[in-house]
C-alpha cells in the first residue's frame, strides 16, 4: 500500500490491468467508476474532457482548499484518482482528428453518454472497430441501445424508480424510498469494468474485439435476482419490508436500550441460539415459530416479543453474547464510525490521497485482495487537460 504520487510514470508493477490503454468518456459517476475500477488495477486509463469545466463532478461538494492551489472536489477524486486527463473540444475538427488516432491507439474505450452521441461526431463503435477490429467499447447509459426508451436521459433516482428498487425499499406502511447509496450508477460500473475485461481476453485471443451494451436498468435488474425469481415463482408482488427479510426471521433491526443493532438469524441453529441468547428457550417449542418459513410468516409477532428484551440492555452486551454464540450480528454505523473501524483499518480499506493542490485527504482503497497486487494511490486524481501534451506523446 502506498502514497499518493503525481502525474508522473507510475510503479512499473502497479496491477494486473498493467499495459492496457483505456480511453474514458466519462461524467458524473457510473463511467468514471468503471473507469477508476480499471485504473486501480494498473490500466493506463485516459479521462478525455471538454475543456469549459470538464466532467460535472467537478464541482461537486466537498470541494477542499489546498496550499498549492484552488478547491478540489473529493467526490471528483473518489473516482478519477489513478487517471490522466485530456481536455479535447470535440466541435474543433483538428482535435477531433487527434483524439481520434488516440481512440485508434486504445485496447478499450468507455463512454457514459447518451446513446448516439459519439456516433456522431465519427468516435462510436462501428467507426472506430472499422479501423482497429480489436477494440472493445463499453457504452453505460440509462436504458441500453434498443428498445422504446433508448434515447431517454436518466440518472440514478429515476433508475431506482422504474427498475423496482424503490418499490421494496422502506417501510411496510410508508413511501417507496430511494437507496441512500446509487446502486444504479455505481452497478453499472461494476458490470461495465467486468465485461471490459472479459471481453479484453477474447480479443487477445482472437483479435476481434466487442460492444459492450451496459444499461443502468438492466444492471439493477440484474441485482434484484431474489426479487425477480419471487415474484417468478410465486406470481406476487414482493414488498417493502422495512429492515425485515421475506424469508428469515429474525434477520431485522433491534432497539438496545441506547442504539439499534442488526441481527440476521437465517438457519435453524442461529434460531436456537438467538432463544438461548435472549433466555428464552421457550420460544423455539412455540407453534408459529417451528421453521424458518412460519417464523418469516409471524415475524411481527416474533418481532415484539424479542423487541421487548432486546430494550432491557446495550447494544454492546447483546453484540457480545450474540457473537459469542455466533449468531451474525452487527452495529448500524454512520460512515464516521465504519470508516474509523479497526477491522476496516487492519484491511488497508482506508488510504492517503494527495490531492492537486496539495490537500491531504483519505480514500477506500480498491476494496478486494489480489495475490502479488497491492492498492496504491500512484497517480493523484488529475487537473483538468493536465495530460493532454504527456498522452499524446506516450500514446502517437
Amino acid at each position: 500500500m502506498g502514497a499518493s504520487q503525481p502525474g508522473g510514470a507510475p510503479p512499473a508493477s502497479r496491477g494486473p490491468l498493467a499495459g492496457l490503454r483505456v480511453l474514458e468518456f466519462g461524467q458524473i459517476a457510473a463511467g468514471p467508476f468503471a473507469g477508476s475500477l480499471l485504473a486501480d488495477l494498473g490500466a493506463d486509463v485516459v479521462k478525455v474532457e471538454r475543456p469549459d469545466g470538464g466532467d460535472g463532478m467537478r464541482t461537486w461538494p466537498p470541494v477542499s482548499e489546498g496550499p498549492e492551489g484552488p478547491g478540489f472536489s473529493e467526490n471528483f477524486a473518489s473516482i478519477n484518482r489513478n487517471k490522466r486527463s485530456i481536455a479535447v473540444d470535440l466541435k474543433d475538427p483538428a482535435q477531433l482528428a487527434k483524439l481520434r488516432e488516440l481512440c485508434l491507439k486504445a485496447d478499450a474505450v468507455i463512454e457514459n453518454f447518451r446513446p448516439g452521441v459519439l456516433d456522431r461526431l465519427g468516435l462510436g463503435y462501428e467507426a472506430l472497430s472499422a479501423a482497429s477490429p480489436k477494440i472493445v467499447y463499453c457504452s453505460i447509459s440509462g436504458y441500453g441501445h434498443t428498445g422504446p426508451y433508448a434515447e431517454r436521459g436518466a440518472f440514478d433516482a429515476t433508475m431506482q424508480g422504474i427498475s423496482g428498487v424503490m418499490s421494496v425499499t422502506g417501510e411496510t406502511d410508508g413511501p417507496p424510498l430511494k437507496c441512500g447509496v446509487p446502486l444504479g450508477d455505481f452497478g453499472a460500473g461494476l458490470y461495465g469494468a467486468f465485461c471490459v475485461t472479459a471481453a479484453l481476453l477474447k480479443a487477445r485471443e482472437t483479435g476481434k474485439g466487442a460492444f459492450v451494451d451496459c444499461s443502468m436498468l438492466g444492471g439493477l435488474l440484474a441485482m434484484a435476482a431474489l426479487q425477480t425469481s419471487e415474484y417468478f415463482g410465486t406470481g406476487l408482488t414482493p414488498k417493502r419490508l422495512g429492515h425485515a427479510h421475506p424469508r428469515a426471521a429474525p434477520y431485522q433491526c433491534f432497539q438496545a436500550s441506547d442504539a439499534p443493532f442488526m441481527i440476521a438469524a437465517g438457519n435453524e441453529k442461529l434460531w436456537l441460539d438467538v432463544c438461548d441468547a435472549v433466555g428464552k428457550p421457550e420460544l423455539a417449542q412455540d407453534p408459529r415459530f417451528q421453521t424458518l418459513s412460519l417464523r418469516a410468516k409471524n415475524q411481527k409477532a416474533l418481532a415484539e416479543m424479542l423487541q421487548a428484551v432486546f430494550s432491557t440492555r446495550p447494544k454492546s452486551a447483546w453484540l457480545d453474547e450474540l457473537d459469542r454464540r455466533g449468531v451474525p450480528c452487527a452495529p448500524i454505523n454512520t460512515y464516521p464510525e465504519i470508516l474509523a473501524d479497526p477491522h476496516v483499518l487492519a484491511n488497508g480499506l482506508v488510504q492517503p490521497m494527495t490531492l492537486p493542490n496539495g490537500k491531504e485527504t483519505s480514500t477506500v482503497a480498491f476494496p478486494m485482495k489480489l495475490t502479488d497486487y497491492a492498492f496504491t494511490v500512484y497517480r493523484r486524481p488529475p487537473l483538468l487537460g493536465e495530460h493532454n501534451d504527456e498522452v499524446y506523446r506516450d500514446w502517437l
